[in-house]
């Protein structure tokens, strides 16, 4: 009898413990979560509703006349194709650059891998105003690279300032460190026995990476690619200043539309457009997360 008391008593201080552990833990989580909701969440729904409803004499009436006027305008989708071209190039050439970065610092044991790492989070600390200006300054026309052709006696280049390829170059350029860090750390799953047992049976670079290495990494580069969508596509600065003037890059385009054209709802219009088109890459990257959660239970 007594030892049914006290396993009783037990289970209920278990179970008390238990909701006080959960109701501190909703405590901990409820302030960030309320300022994700001020910040982020009751803005996205305000833009969208913005949107749909525009003003009229009475009131408001639903409406979808912007989103009319941006699909069958071909400037805004010249604009809309030339940022989504501009990210596929991006991305492709990040992580054609960053993924051989990102396997050398993660398998090689030599000094020069450190100073290798610290050249590619360089990056990391120039600001993007100063990486324009240095750009500008370097494969401008007569910048740098202009001046030692001139010096060789070579002709000059077609600088790619004022074209699409200049932005494509500094957001490579701005995005490489945060790409080998999630690279580096999607890479760390992978067992150096595994790889060593592959060399062993004598599997070649090429295979040990298709079926050693890249199977493992799969949902790090969704991730990577994820990040570099959301990244470009909230790019506002290189595409400003390096970018051509027309057609013009999403985040230039929204900044017009909004401060010289004079027209805040077409400018939510462009900003709620965007935010769906990221809104299907960060779906991936919490579908990755997820997947991740249910593999480690």
């Amino acid at each position: 009898m007594t030892d049914l008391s006290s396993s009783g008593t037990g289970r209920a201080g278990g179970t008390a413990h238990s909701n006080g552990r959960g109701l501190t833990g909703l405590l901990l989580v409820s302030a960030p979560v309320a300022l994700l909701g001020w910040l982020i969440i009751y803005p996205i729904f305000n833009a969208i509703a913005r949107t749909l409803f525009a003003p009229t004499q009475t009131g408001t009436a639903f409406s979808l006349d912007t989103y009319g006027r941006f699909f069958s305008d071909g400037y805004a989708l010249a604009n809309l194709w030339l940022t989504l071209w501009v990210t596929a190039v991006c991305a492709a050439l990040l992580l054609a650059i960053c993924l051989p970065l990102a396997l050398y610092l993660r398998f090689a044991k030599s000094r020069v891998a450190g100073v290798v790492q610290g050249l590619a989070l360089f990056p990391m600390f120039v600001p993007s105003v100063i990486l324009a200006y240095a750009l500008i300054r370097t494969i401008g026309p007569n910048g740098g690279v202009d001046l030692v052709l001139n010096a060789l006696g070579l002709p000059k280049i077609n600088s790619p300032y004022l074209t699409p390829w200049g932005p494509i170059i500094g957001l490579v350029w701005d995005n490489i460190p945060l790409t080998t860090l999630m690279l580096v750390a999607g890479l760390g799953a992978v067992s150096d026995n595994a790889v060593e047992a592959a060399r062993d049976a004598g599997a070649r670079p090429i295979a040990l990476l298709r079926h050693i290495i890249l199977p493992q990494i799969g949902n790090a580069m969704l991730v990577v690619l994820s990040f570099t969508v959301l990244s470009i596509f909230s790019a506002f600065t290189l595409p400003y200043v390096l970018g051509p003037a027309s057609p013009e890059m999403m985040g230039p385009f929204m900044q017009r539309t909004f401060s010289q054209v004079m027209d805040p709802r077409m400018a939510v219009t462009q900003a709620v457009i965007t935010f769906a088109i990221c809104a299907v890459f960060g779906a991936f990257y919490v579908r990755s997360i997820a997947k991740n959660r249910e593999a480690r239970r």
